[in-house]
């Protein structure tokens, strides 16, 4: 458990009223669960008023329960492991309909995400990536579906990318083993946090090479490895962390570098369209009318 929050908690349990004792002892045994209620359910299951629980926040320090709840969900999303991530998608969704739960619960992500995604950030990391001599994507388990996406997209746009295949730790380093200054690598990494991640940012870092970060918070593991740091919002849909607002962010991403060097893409996809052709990588549409009117 965040060691700042334990500690606030024990400091003050003996001044704390016979309800906000039963509020600190609830989340302090079960705080994988009590970082995703609401303050009016944590009320019913301790047994006090919606109005002691966020009194208790305030008390705490906090601005009200939404920024306790907040530091309690940043707090589990490294330490939760498989079977209690299953536990808590479970009491979340419940008797509900899991698809408006899981689809309104990713559109409220991508919301949060284009309203607190800096701009000037997202631009500095756009200029960063135009201008590298190469583009190193790295992303670690959940996150290398991510990676695959982006590099998909930026080999058609950029001479030189590298897609860091992380299957195995000591090749990780081998591919990267020429990065330096002048190279960037975007590095993508959402909870679970992969320390294999961190490793090679650390490698990274000390090679001279720029990081532009994808992840979900300014406390996330690779954030002080940022030179420019991309939050893209993501809490448990179930067993795994919502890749969906950071796969939105990329999506921009690819767009915005596009939008710097539209001659140059356009002559690309000008050429790819050819060689698609040529090779009959695409169904044409002439085609798919033939196989539905037979």
């Amino acid at each position: 458990m965040n060691h700042s929050l334990l500690s606030r908690l024990e400091e003050n349990f003996r001044h704390f009223s016979k309800g906000q004792k039963k509020i600190a002892a609830y989340i302090t045994e079960n705080y994988d669960k009590a970082a995703f209620m609401t303050a009016a359910a944590l009320g019913r299951k301790v047994g006090v008023s919606e109005s002691t629980v966020v009194r208790f926040a305030t008390e705490l320090g906090f601005k009200g329960y939404p920024q306790l709840q907040k530091e309690l969900q940043q707090m589990i999303k490294s330490r939760l492991t498989a079977v209690q991530r299953l536990e808590v998608s479970s009491a979340l969704i419940g008797d509900s309909d899991v698809i408006n739960s899981v689809l309104n619960g990713d559109i409220e992500l991508i919301r949060a995400t284009a309203e607190q995604t800096s701009r000037k950030a997202f631009s500095e990391a756009i200029a960063e990536i135009d201008r590298a001599r190469r583009i190193y994507i790295l992303g670690v388990r959940s996150s290398a579906a991510l990676a695959s996406f982006l590099a998909f997209y930026f080999n058609l746009v950029f001479d030189s990318v590298v897609l860091v295949d992380t299957s195995s730790a000591s090749e990780m380093f081998e591919q990267m083993f020429r990065i330096g200054a002048g190279d960037v690598c975007i590095a993508i990494s959402f909870p679970r946090y992969s320390k294999q991640t961190v490793n090679a940012l650390r490698f990274i870092a000390d090679r001279g090479a720029k990081i532009v970060a994808i992840t979900d918070s300014e406390t996330s593991p690779i954030a002080p490895f940022a030179d420019h740091l991309l939050v893209a919002r993501s809490n448990m849909a179930s067993v795994v962390d919502s890749l969906t607002a950071p796969l939105s962010l990329i999506n921009a991403l690819i767009a915005g570098v596009t939008l710097t060097r539209p001659d140059e893409v356009s002559e690309n996809f000008n050429a790819l369209e050819h060689i698609w052709d040529e090779y009959q990588v695409y169904e044409k549409a002439e085609d798919m009318q033939d196989h539905a009117d037979r």
